[in-house]
């Protein structure tokens, strides 16, 4: 699974941590999201996340 970054704040999904506070089990993959999930920093919506790019 892929971490997932918020553009305007900078915090990352993990998909391994999940979002506890928010209901949300680790393991839960960030396209099961449901589509009103929010950054728990800052508040952005789903759409304003990009998938993280690994430099190798």
């Amino acid at each position: 699974m892929k971490n997932y970054i918020c553009m305007p704040c900078g915090w990352t999904y993990d998909p391994a941590v999940g979002d506890v506070d928010n209901g949300i089990a680790p393991g839960t993959a960030f396209d099961e999201l449901p589509e009103d999930w929010t950054c728990p920093v800052c508040g952005a919506p789903k759409q304003l996340f990009e998938e993280e790019k690994l430099n190798r």
